[in-house]
């Protein structure tokens, strides 16, 4: 099976269609003011309204305001939510729209339970733990910390995996090898500075990833 991609991050429209051009399944757009790659909503409307058919726009949020996510969705055209703070499934559910969650990997989490708290999520999206930050931080994590029972999980029994954490095109062959994810995520792997991203590095990335 075909590992998809979602490429993260995006403020630039020439960035979304330079993904899809090389083949992303999926882009990503950040509503969280902290962050680097943060987006505003006329930013977001700018970009999602010219992504064509079959690619997904998702919209990122950490321990956001429930109002403020409602305002994002009445203006955005998103087709998936994703939760990458302390949120739980109650609160991931409430919006009636499909969403992964994203986990910070630590040694002692435990990505199976994980699995089973938020098993209406579309994906399970596995990032780097790093205290204080809430992703993006280019870092990989231990993925020997997968249970392979995850890994091993038919689709529609548990969230499928979204491998995410440091990955380039330099590592991402070697991720896929071992993880066997269902989707990777990458972000500031390929980007030439915060938010702005390099045609050539997406190119690159896309590359490795097809690699058999």
């Amino acid at each position: 099976m075909r590992v998809r991609v979602k490429v993260c991050g995006i403020t630039r429209l020439e960035d979304a269609l330079a993904a899809i051009t090389h083949g992303a399944d999926a882009i990503g757009l950040v509503f969280y003011g902290p962050s680097d790659r943060n987006v505003s909503i006329s930013q977001a409307v700018a970009i999602a309204n010219h992504i064509p058919a079959f690619v997904s726009v998702v919209g990122l949020f950490v321990n956001a305001e429930a109002d403020f996510v409602q305002q994002v969705l009445s203006e955005v055209k998103l087709d998936l939510l994703q939760f990458h703070g302390d949120e739980t499934p109650s609160y991931c559910a409430q919006y009636q729209r499909p969403y992964i969650k994203a986990i910070r990997v630590k040694p002692d989490t435990n990505l199976l339970q994980c699995a089973k708290d938020f098993s209406s999520a579309k994906g399970l999206l596995l990032d780097t733990y790093t205290e204080g930050v809430a992703g993006g931080t280019g870092h990989v994590f231990d993925w020997n910390l997968i249970p392979q029972q995850l890994i091993n999980m038919q689709l529609g029994l548990l969230p499928p995996v979204i491998l995410a954490g440091g990955l380039t095109s330099t590592n991402v062959a070697q991720a896929i090898a071992q993880v066997s994810p269902f989707a990777v995520d990458v972000s500031g792997g390929v980007e030439s500075a915060k938010g702005i991203k390099d045609v050539a590095k997406m190119a690159a990335f896309m590359q490795q990833v097809n690699i058999k």
